[in-house]
């Protein structure tokens, strides 16, 4: 009776593997509701609320400077190691191929483009919002700093937003966005979450970001996020037209196949 349990959970695994005959007809696609509206405007609030406490000087740089002189790496040496390992989590080159490998797989099982144009689109994104506000407030990162109790803004850095927080929270988070089941969706939600805050304070740990640049690196990717769903029509247009360019080119190829010449009567070849 063991056996052919395992035996029947295995083939339950490799079911799931395997591609499904064709694209399913009711995939889960996230809509812009009222909830998430709301949602959206509670952090883009929160985003201006963080760059306006770092632009006036207020406590939040001040304690910016409190956790800098306070340098966590010298605090827990012992951790440094795992840190260094655990921030690539937030790196964009290591992070967009695992997850694009992941959502490539799911693309050819699924017969459809969706995750991996979802996942482009929110990199765009990712690179246009948080680069512009990176270089247009230019601020200087705490090894760079020039003056204590300073914020450091508009001096040519690029620091604030995160970019590791930020990237953290977006290329983990796409993984519940694109989720099929409202559990997957809970579970993946989570473990985004703590991935991305885990990569957040690592970067306050080693002293690369300010805090401030860490929560305003969370905001900028769940921004990101929750504004996703607006693109979605522009996400199946653009894999209308590619797979309408697949099968011009499929069709082409079909037509340019050599046609067997017709077989010629039989001679008769007489005595």
């Amino acid at each position: 009776m063991r056996t052919e349990r395992s035996h029947t959970r295995l083939d339950r695994v490799f079911a799931r593997l395997d591609r499904e005959p064709e694209r399913p007809a009711h995939v889960g696609m996230p809509r812009m509701s009222r909830h998430r509206i709301v949602l959206l405007g509670a952090t883009l609030a929160f985003y201006a609320a963080i760059v306006w406490a770092v632009v006036v000087t207020s406590w939040l740089v001040r304690l910016d400077w409190q956790v800098m002189f306070f340098r966590p790496y010298q605090q827990w040496p012992e951790l440094h190691a795992f840190v260094d390992y655990y921030v690539v989590l937030g790196q964009r080159g290591p992070t967009a191929v695992m997850v694009a490998a992941w959502l490539g797989w799911r693309s050819w099982r699924q017969h459809t483009l969706r995750p991996l144009l979802a996942l482009g689109v929110s990199l765009l994104l990712l690179n246009i919002t948080v680069g512009a506000a990176k270089y247009g407030m230019g601020r200087l990162g705490p090894h760079y700093a020039t003056e204590i109790g300073s914020n450091e803004m508009w001096l040519g850095g690029d620091i604030f937003p995160s970019g590791h927080t930020a990237n953290a929270v977006v290329t983990w988070g796409i993984l519940a966005y694109l989720a099929s089941t409202p559990r997957a969706r809970r579970w993946l939600s989570a473990l985004s979450a703590v991935t991305s805050l885990g990569v957040g304070l690592s970067t306050v740990y080693i002293g690369t970001h300010w805090l401030s640049d860490v929560l305003l690196g969370w905001a900028a990717g769940l921004l990101i996020l929750l504004a996703l769903p607006w693109f979605e029509p522009l996400i199946a247009r653009a894999e209308a037209r590619i797979l309408a360019v697949r099968d011009r080119l499929r069709d082409r190829r079909g037509s340019k196949a050599p046609v067997p010449a017709p077989a010629g009567r039989p001679v008769v070849v007489r005595p």
